[in-house]
């Protein structure tokens, strides 16, 4: 993980994010769908540098992976870039052991995979 990430974790965000702040999920099409935080911004990691316009300039961002290894490469990206990012530690991973709100797009069982 690269160093001097700023990193949150899951139990110090708040459960219902403000409207000034994203939540912005990198992992691959697969993942998301079968298992994500509801009104997360899904942009896969690898398609980032063509989406940033997606990106709201002017809010927070709480960028969230898998584990925790992608978002904070994303985090300092967009860090150096002129967001205001912080990564979220342990990913999707911490997210359903603290049992936040998860949805699925196939209406099954939400899972982190």
């Amino acid at each position: 993980m690269p160093n001097n990430v700023p990193s949150v974790d899951v139990p110090e965000m708040p459960v219902d994010l403000p409207a000034d702040v994203t939540l912005l999920d990198v992992r691959e099409k697969d993942e998301w769908e079968a298992g994500h935080a509801p009104d997360s911004l899904h942009i896969p990691m690898g398609e980032l540098m063509g989406r940033l316009d997606e990106l709201p300039v002017d809010n927070a961002v709480y960028v969230i992976c898998r584990s925790g290894v992608r978002s904070a490469r994303v985090t300092q990206y967009l860090n150096a870039n002129g967001w205001d990012a912080t990564n979220v530690d342990g990913g999707m991973h911490a997210w359903a052991h603290y049992r936040r709100p998860m949805a699925c797009v196939s209406g099954q069982e939400p899972e982190v995979i």
